[in-house]
């Protein structure tokens, strides 16, 4: 029970919504139904998905975590060296029926979305690869772990996308990657100590928050070019833009500090998925 315990730390239950959201959303906006591809999709974007994605990331940072002390709760678990293969494994076999199953019912164009989604998930932590020791392609990968299970819906949905849609995704790429470098500030110190890069290592906490900032602003001056009300979504920017904007001038030395606006992201997350999810009802996006 007690590595049980451990394994659901180190999933991030308080990110969880930010991968099975996105799938939901677009699932059902392009369906307008309950069926088994949306429960079976979501429940895997919910758990087994995050399980992959953090788990692999705690087993290959293990070096920076065991040194950094805002790891050991829901920020992240820190998986000692014995607990590192049956992680592995266990993130595995935990994905593998809901993998085949989604494949069963997919096409080769989501199939595709799907393996890109997972490529995303592995490439941004494992040993070769390891895309979130490459500044700035560790933002971007980042940010495509969670925008691409909104796309794999669309595709699998047999949805089309708009002029509205692409805003749309290119504001949640924005954010997904904003929410990225902010999130590598805090971690400054620890990375460094332990050798592992990010794009907060290579240019600075400061500039990195800077372009945080920037990453927020874009992403909601994108929204105000689609339709009203969708234009309304902009809002959603704000409440990031006060929890960043405070650290405008960090230091390298004052990095750790950022985790109090960290903390704030996570909660903020819940309150712009429920304002998005009101503004797209009332656009009629999300029928009652």
């Amino acid at each position: 029970m007690k590595i049980l315990g451990i394994f659901f730390l180190s999933s991030r239950p308080l990110s969880w919504v930010n991968t099975a959201y996105p799938f939901a959303f677009v699932y059902f906006a392009v369906t307008d139904s309950i069926d088994m591809v949306l429960i079976m999709g979501s429940l895997f974007f919910l758990i087994p998905y995050n399980l992959l994605m953090y788990g692999i990331n705690d087993v290959f940072d293990y070096a920076s975590d065991i040194r950094n002390p805002r790891k050991g709760g829901v920020e992240g678990a820190k998986l000692g060296p014995h607990l590192h293969r049956p992680m592995l494994w266990s993130a595995g076999v935990v994905c593998l029926p809901f993998v085949v199953w989604l494949v069963w019912v997919g096409s080769w164009a989501s199939w595709l979305w799907l393996a890109f989604s997972l490529f995303s998930v592995v490439a941004y932590s494992v040993p070769k690869l390891r895309f979130k020791e490459r500044p700035f392609v560790d933002s971007l990968t980042s940010s495509a772990h969670f925008v691409t299970p909104a796309a794999y819906a669309l595709v699998l949905a047999g949805g089309s996308i708009n002029s509205t849609g692409v805003l749309a995704f290119a504001a949640f790429f924005l954010w997904g990657a904003a929410s990225h470098a902010f999130g590598a500030v805090q971690d400054v110190v620890y990375d460094r100590q332990a050798g592992i890069g990010s794009i907060a290592t290579a240019i600075g906490a400061r500039q990195t928050v800077r372009l945080a900032v920037g990453g927020y602003v874009l992403a909601g001056v994108l929204m105000l070019f689609t339709p009203w009300p969708v234009m309304m979504i902009s809002l959603a920017a704000i409440p990031y833009l006060l929890a960043v904007a405070p650290f405008w001038f960090i230091t390298d030395d004052t990095a750790t500090t950022a985790n109090r606006g960290w903390r704030w992201f996570l909660a903020i997350n819940f309150v712009a998925g429920a304002w998005i999810t009101l503004v797209a009802i009332n656009a009629g996006y999300l029928p009652l």
